[in-house]
């Protein structure tokens, strides 16, 4: 049984695994510059991995450009669809005579409510 029995470890002990048959990946160090503060922050990554066009500045937190023989790489935008907002959804359903036609009509409601309300209520 004693065979058997776990045995205890201190805080802060080694790893009981060891880096046999480990294999490192690649790697390769890659600079971004920022656009704001002019910094260049040096990045390690796996030569295999997709490089990201920009990355946020350890520095001030605004975004820097992935140099390429020290020049910036131009970051393509114009797959990235522009958000739209309530107004324009609205108004690709209707007019804006519709609207204020619709405004009216829920004004004239509301306030016809108000005027048959009791004053105590």
């Amino acid at each position: 049984m004693a065979d058997r029995s776990l045995r205890g470890m201190r805080i802060g002990a080694q790893s009981l695994q060891s880096e046999d048959g480990v294999v490192f990946a690649d790697r390769a160090e890659y600079t971004y510059r920022c656009e704001t503060c002019g910094r260049e922050t040096v990045m390690t990554f796996s030569t295999e991995a997709e490089l990201p066009e920009s990355w946020e500045c350890k520095h001030c937190g605004a975004s820097a450009v992935l140099l390429v023989d020290s020049k910036p790489v131009e970051i393509d935008r114009s797959g990235e669809k522009v958000a739209r907002t309530h107004w324009d959804m609205l108004l690709e359903r209707r007019t804006r005579a519709e609207l204020e036609e619709l405004l009216e009509e829920r004004l004239s409601y509301l306030r016809a409510r108000r005027g048959q309300q009791k004053i105590g209520a």
